[in-house]
């Protein structure tokens, strides 16, 4: 063999070497951009939530809405829903948030998205019945769903969520008592699973932002 051909063979076997450690580099490198994007966007920039590394399906639960109709994660489906759980007697907390849902609820619309679900669930069934719930939803949106249960069906939903309340006796009020109770708006997925956590204070613009990158909006 010449010296001529032993050096083009050299050569060839050099490019292809590169070319095999090329191809390596882009498929590792499409594989994870495909990978990131499967996962939606990187928890880190989020703005105002804790986006979940994978949402939490959430058990069958059944309440009653502000219909006195029977509410289940079924009607969930199929849509992203910020819920928030609270009471219509609240003082300060509840009717805050529930602004801060309005105007997100707004700003999304603004926007041209396709606004979500907004779900107010009452952790105080003695006072909030159907007819109050439906007095205080509609007052914020009349879009706006709500929800009660028994404290046994309430606590089998917010256990799954991670939400803790608590009733707090106080004769020095004219309710008698309040209800200790989280903060935090969360969303579910399409599929009824926890997908984010908006804790207090909450930033409706950054709210917004987040929303639209978790949902691909």
């Amino acid at each position: 063999m010449s010296e001529q051909t032993s050096s083009k063979g050299r050569s060839i076997t050099a490019i292809a070497l590169v070319l095999g450690i090329f191809a390596t580099a882009a498929g590792v490198w499409f594989g994870a951009d495909v990978l990131q994007d499967s996962r939606g966007p990187d928890p880190a920039t989020m703005k105002a939530g804790t986006l979940l590394p994978t949402p939490k399906p959430l058990a069958p639960f059944e309440l009653v809405d502000q219909d006195a109709k029977p509410f289940q994660q079924e009607q969930l489906k199929g849509r992203w829903t910020f819920v928030f759980f609270g009471y219509t007697s609240c003082p300060d907390v509840c009717p805050t948030t529930m602004a801060t849902l309005q105007a997100l609820d707004r700003l999304l619309s603004e926007d041209g998205t396709d606004t979500a679900e907004f779900l107010f669930v009452s952790v105080d069934p003695e006072r909030d019945d159907p007819e109050r719930l439906t007095q205080y939803v509609r007052y914020f949106s009349p879009r706006f769903l709500g929800a009660t249960g028994t404290h046994e069906q309430l606590r089998a939903l917010t256990r799954q969520l991670g939400v803790l309340y608590a009733r707090v006796d106080d004769q020095d009020t004219a309710m008698s008592y309040l209800v200790d109770h989280s903060a935090s708006i969360l969303l579910l997925d399409p599929d009824v699973r926890l997908a984010a956590i908006f804790s207090a204070p909450h930033d409706i613009a950054a709210m917004a932002e987040d929303f639209g990158a978790i949902s691909g909006r």
